[in-house]
């Protein structure tokens, strides 16, 4: 796909350079840039990800009780109290 972007003259010179040093194309260059950084951003993202607890007890649900339901939920709670 076809864009237009406004880079900075003297990034621009760099990465013009720096492509033909390496025998490849400004688009790949530019392309292989935005993939680290794009994976940099998902790794980041994983580890901030909160942790969410899990009881690991055991016996389940209360008979009675509908666990896709909040409302069958809140009702239980608010009966054990």
């Amino acid at each position: 796909m076809k864009t237009t972007l406004d880079i900075n003259d003297t990034l621009l010179a760099n990465a013009k350079a720096l492509a033909a040093k390496q025998r490849t194309s400004l688009t790949r260059l530019i392309e292989e840039g935005l993939e680290l950084r794009l994976r940099s951003a998902r790794a980041v993202a994983k580890v901030r990800a909160p942790k969410i607890p899990v009881l690991k007890g055991r016996g389940g649900l209360v008979a009675g009780i509908n666990p896709l339901s909040n409302k069958s939920m809140l009702d239980a709670a608010d009966n054990d109290a």
